[in-house]
């Protein structure tokens, strides 16, 4: 057996390349950001042969840090952000148009036409899903009625669809000489097409949306052997062995595979999984019901699912845009320079608000400002934001399961943040704690390729690898705690009503 498994992390705002041991630990690392294009307001999407392109180069820089070749690596496991929608040509292996990224919102009439009488939940029993812009199959539809030519090619049979996964699958073995067209249950139930239970696309719901099933890639487990890396590029004849969308191999490299056990994300927007099991658990309060996993021929796991869809690029957006400072992690240093907030809250709806208000109709707002209030208090008033946030997604959970949690595991890039991760203790009231490797997203994946391989034995190893680096225990006054929050359930309020159908 080979001495590695290799991930591939294709996320929203980079492709990252990852290689692992046996003890999980990151042996070398290589990562590419590619470009956010923002056409119009609302619209977000990635060019597709850039992002294959990174994704290339960056497997190339961690086979060389490491010092290995394809060789040394057991199996390649993929994530990828999820409702990000490619649609491409098998016969030229080109897109027919940027992939459209699941912060995207240009499909709101769309979502609005499809619920019709009846709604947003008009598929949610099925799918677990609210009729929303966030999800691929409305993204899927505004390609066909939108570019040129798209639909007569769909009806002929001569298009493909698929969330990143799919898009990097089908690349690396082979594209258009034999790529293999598979996505995985995960990335397969954020689509809007896939019934939840039979685990196999609807034929009525693709109908719905005019998508042929021709289109979309073949259902498998997140954990066993889909094909082999091609030959002539990095990793020939390398099993591919695991697929899990990003949050869902987050939860995995967690180890939360225990009913109950949760993990939160702090990345691009914030995402909370509760394990639930075998058990399917419909949310009452805005919450999603999605697949967790599913290894082999093992029964597939469910989970509830708290989508946040801004957080760590609302940090982004203070250094691009207004410039408020050069690297992200100077909003930390720049928010402890003040005791508190300054009585500001920020309240990031850029796209609308996700779980649980499901408020297509927000956008954006900073509240509470006076002239005492400086660019210190509003860096720490994003921070805030994010555990505020976190905060309404637990308290749906707790509503939705009746589980109460002892502790929230995180990871992701804003963990690194102490003084948000403090915050983040003080206003959940329980432990929050940091893994010692917090880029669990690239290892969850790696698991269940190593897993499909036997280079892991199963959950088993993933558990006996997880190592706690760090715990916050909250410290703030119950009080101030709830006053806080009460502030910021008022700030919410204020970004609703905002899109009226002349402004979009």
């Amino acid at each position: 057996m080979p001495d590695y498994v290799l991930a591939i992390d294709q996320g929203t705002t980079s492709s990252r390349a990852m290689i692992f041991d046996h003890g999980g630990q990151v042996v070398s690392t290589g990562q590419l950001e590619h470009d956010q294009i923002f056409p119009r307001a609302g619209w977000v999407e990635h060019n597709p042969d850039q992002i294959w392109n990174n994704v290339r180069e960056a497997v190339g820089i961690a086979l060389s840090r490491a010092n290995v070749t394809y060789t040394d690596i057991a199996a390649v496991g993929i994530t990828n952000q999820r409702e990000t929608a490619v649609v491409w040509d098998k016969t030229t292996g080109k897109p027919v148009y940027n992939a459209i990224v699941w912060q995207d919102t240009r499909t709101q009439a769309i979502v609005d036409e499809l619920g019709g009488d009846v709604g947003a939940d008009k598929y949610k029993a099925i799918v677990g899903l609210p009729l929303a812009t966030y999800f691929s199959g409305p993204k899927v539809k505004w390609i066909l009625d939108n570019v040129e030519g798209a639909r007569e090619a769909a009806d002929r049979g001569d298009l493909l669809f698929g969330n990143t996964d799919s898009w990097v699958l089908w690349n690396m073995t082979g594209g258009v000489d034999g790529g293999v067209h598979y996505t995985d249950v995960t990335n397969a139930s954020r689509t809007m097409l896939m019934d939840l239970d039979t685990l196999s696309w609807r034929e009525d719901i693709a109908s719905d949306m005019g998508i042929p099933l021709s289109m979309l890639p073949e259902i498998h487990s997140s954990s066993e052997v889909y094909g082999k890396g091609r030959q002539g590029g990095l990793l020939p004849g390398v099993p591919i062995a695991g697929i899990l969308g990003d949050q869902q191999a987050a939860t995995f490299g967690q180890a939360c595979f225990e009913v109950g056990t949760a993990k939160n994300t702090y990345g691009t927007g914030n995402f909370m999984l509760l394990n639930t099991g075998t058990e399917k658990v419909p949310s009452k309060n805005g919450l999603l019901t999605t697949v967790c996993y599913k290894i082999g021929d093992a029964p597939q796991r469910y989970a509830l699912e708290g989508s946040i869809a801004v957080t760590g690029s609302l940090v982004q957006w203070l250094r691009d845009n207004l410039g408020l400072f050069s690297d992200a992690p100077d909003v930390e240093w720049l928010a402890r320079k003040v005791e508190d907030n300054g009585g500001a809250y920020f309240v990031p709806a850029f796209s609308g608000l996700f779980a649980p208000y499901w408020r297509p109709d927000a956008r954006g707002a900073l509240v509470g400002l006076t002239r005492y209030v400086n660019k210190n208090h509003i860096a720490r008033a994003a921070l805030e934001s994010v555990a505020y946030q976190t905060r309404e997604v637990l308290e749906a959970m707790r509503a939705d399961s009746g589980v109460e949690l002892t502790e929230l595991k995180v990871d992701g890039g804003m963990v690194a943040d102490e003084l948000l991760m403090q915050f983040q203790a003080d206003q959940l009231g329980v432990d929050v704690v940091r893994p010692k490797v917090a880029e669990t997203t690239a290892l969850g994946a790696a698991y269940a390729a190593g897993i499909a391989v036997g280079y892991w034995s199963g959950e088993s190893d993933v558990t006996d690898n997880w190592a706690e680096d760090r715990r916050w225990t909250p410290s703030m006054d119950q009080d101030e705690r709830e006053r806080l929050y009460r502030q910021w359930k008022k700030a919410v309020t204020k970004t609703f009503d905002w899109v009226d159908v002349d402004t979009q």
